[in-house]
């Protein structure tokens, strides 16, 4: 992808809605996070998903962007807004310019929790506008050759790796 090791930072995700602000990078992932958001350039933020959604952010207009970890408890706390809250703060972020994307995540019938209906209401609620909102309407359960299932695994399964990145 163009990067190297150093330039990466991982949120270590404990299924909350804490987002780090990241300037520079660092070495070790960041603690007690579910997301990293930035505006730096040669950087690669990165999180691990199995069945919780992946929630891509990005704003052409400041440069912006960022990546959560949204399962039903993110889901259920806002992380989705709490990352938007803060591109706003730290890096002068319209929500009206963000793009969103949801990637691969469980969804009913396979868990009965819809938390991909949570993160949309959530991003439109914060301002997103319904045509910068996309999901790709996955069910990690659905293909297990090409996705991992937490759920569907009963536990015993990797992890996918929600990498995004800003070039100079």
């Amino acid at each position: 992808m163009g990067y190297s090791a150093d330039q990466l930072c991982i949120a270590e995700q404990v299924h909350g809605k804490g987002v780090a602000v990241l300037h520079q990078p660092s070495s070790h992932p960041f603690p007690q996070v579910d997301g990293i958001i930035s505006a730096s350039r040669d950087l690669l933020i990165g999180i691990y998903v199995a069945d919780c959604g992946a929630i891509f952010l990005t704003d052409p207009q400041s440069g912006a962007f960022g990546v959560l970890h949204s399962g039903k408890k993110g889901s259920e706390l806002g992380i989705a807004a709490e990352g938007i809250r803060l591109m706003r703060e730290h890096f002068g972020t319209k929500p009206e310019d963000i793009r969103v994307q949801l990637a691969p995540c469980i969804r009913p019938p396979a868990y009965e929790i819809d938390f991909a209906s949570q993160i949309r209401e959530s991003c439109l609620s914060a301002g997103i506008l319904p045509e910068h909102y996309a999901d790709c309407g996955i069910c990690t359960s659905s293909d297990p050759s090409r996705y991992y299932s937490y759920r569907l695994e009963k536990g015993r399964t990797g992890r996918m790796l929600a990498l995004l990145g800003r070039n100079s």
